[in-house]
């Protein structure tokens, strides 16, 4: 019997995005946005830095 909690999900790069806008337009930690979305918190974050690289715009999350 396989392990579900370990199972890594695939998302489509339009909701990755979608998610990274959520996190960039809110007031809202991107802990409290991943729990709205149902996602790995640290997944987002990463998502969330690559954006910030991506826009020059350094590699820390605040």
């Amino acid at each position: 019997m396989g392990n579900k909690g370990n199972r890594s999900r695939r998302y489509t790069e339009e909701f990755k995005r979608d998610a990274v806008a959520l996190v960039r337009s809110s007031d809202r930690t991107v802990t409290e946005v991943a729990r709205e979305l149902n996602v790995s918190a640290e997944g987002l974050r990463n998502q969330v830095r690559q954006d910030q690289v991506d826009r020059g715009q350094g590699s820390r999350v605040s």
